[in-house]
């Protein structure tokens, strides 16, 4: 696969919008639907724009970079088969006999 630098930044950036408008998404919904008492302890805070630049912050670093994350992981894949997967902590042993000499105990 051979792609521009142009291209691949252009590719993440779009990612990186949808997990910004899924944050929009997800922050509105928590303060609408009033989780936890969420949007009352931020009403009645002293400065409300800090704790709600907090909470909108963390959700954008996690939802961006899940976004990029899951699109770069899907780079590789053309949908075309590979031979047998498997490996790692899932594969299936294959047994094999090990000779062992018994002693006979006097």
């Amino acid at each position: 696969m051979d792609h521009s630098n142009g291209q691949l930044v252009r590719f993440l950036v779009r990612h990186w919008l949808v997990g910004a408008g899924a944050t929009v998404v997800v922050v509105a919904t928590i303060l609408a639907a009033d989780l936890g008492g969420i949007r009352g302890l931020v009403t009645g805070a002293q400065q409300p724009l800090l704790p709600l630049a907090m909470l909108f912050f963390g959700f954008l670093v996690t939802l961006t970079s899940a976004s990029m994350g899951a699109a770069l992981m899907s780079l590789g894949d053309d949908g075309a088969p590979r031979g047998p997967k498997g490996g790692g902590l899932f594969a299936r042993p294959e047994l094999v006999p090990i000779p062992v000499r018994a002693r006979r105990r006097p």
